[in-house]
């Protein structure tokens, strides 16, 4: 048996280790990534990915943390990728998200992956992809995408998640934000985070006129869900909001479109 075969086996048992190794090998571009991919590609599309994405601070990290809890309560095997931006002058990142996931660290049924952007645009690092596909290939039932805190045009989460999760909060601009297009337009679903703070129903009523209006032919309507990540509210709807939008790719014949 070959090394890489030795090693393709370690990274589908699961072995943290090997996962770790196996997306340091594909981030930084080795000769091992082409044929590692291929062994791998057999074994990936059981797992189910939702993206999140949303301005900075609007709670996106404090949320991913609290779904791991409730996905962990039901007992999936989770990955995170959680993407950082990278400074345009050292090329470096401070991976602040895992800070507030660390209480997970030690969870075998979490594998938690920070990445810098190292200067894509889009939201995302530009081996995002590859890295979704180890993580469902070492037996990820969930993969959480947290994108960098993003602007209006930062779209590249739709292009590798089932499902994408707008996250928005109260205090974060008025209803003509909302109605801009791009950012808003990619949602499946609309998570109003902070819905201890005032202002929240406004919000969700502004979003909800703008889906009113929304020229987007489709007969999934996103739906629109108060959560508090500090005082653990709305996990369980956005989780099933999450599912009933997999119900609906399933049905229409869009969730093998939107892999393929």
């Amino acid at each position: 048996m070959s090394e890489l075969q030795v090693f393709v086996r370690q990274v589908l048992s699961g072995h943290k280790r090997s996962v770790a190794r196996a997306i340091s090998l594909v981030e930084n571009e080795d000769p091992i990534k082409f044929p590692l991919l291929e062994a791998l590609y057999p074994h990936t599309g059981t797992a189910y990915v939702l993206g999140i994405t949303g301005s900075p601070g609007a709670g996106k990290s404090s949320l991913v943390d609290r779904l791991i809890d409730y996905l962990r309560g039901q007992g999936k095997q989770v990955g995170v990728l959680a993407v950082d931006p990278t400074s345009p002058y050292t090329g470096g990142a401070l991976l602040g998200d895992r800070v507030r996931m660390v209480r997970h660290a030690t969870d075998t049924g979490v594998y938690i992956r920070s990445m810098g952007t190292r200067g894509n645009l889009g939201g995302l690092s530009r081996s995002s992809r590859e890295v979704i596909r180890i993580l469902d290939a070492c037996g990820c039932d969930v993969i959480l995408v947290e994108t960098v805190g993003v602007g209006q045009s930062e779209l590249d989460v739709m292009h590798v998640a089932d499902s994408v999760a707008v996250v928005l909060h109260p205090g974060a601009g008025d209803v003509v934000q909302a109605f801009k297009a791009g950012i808003m337009e990619i949602a499946d679903l609309f998570i109003v985070n902070k819905a201890d703070l005032p202002g929240a129903d406004k919000v969700v009523s502004e979003i909800r006129e703008m889906l009113d209006v929304s020229k987007k032919e489709t007969p999934w309507r996103p739906p629109v869900v108060k959560a508090s990540s500090k005082e653990e509210q709305g996990i369980n709807e956005i989780w099933q909001a999450t599912q009933d939008h997999v119900h609906y790719l399933k049905e229409s014949g869009l969730l093998e479109a939107r892999r393929s």
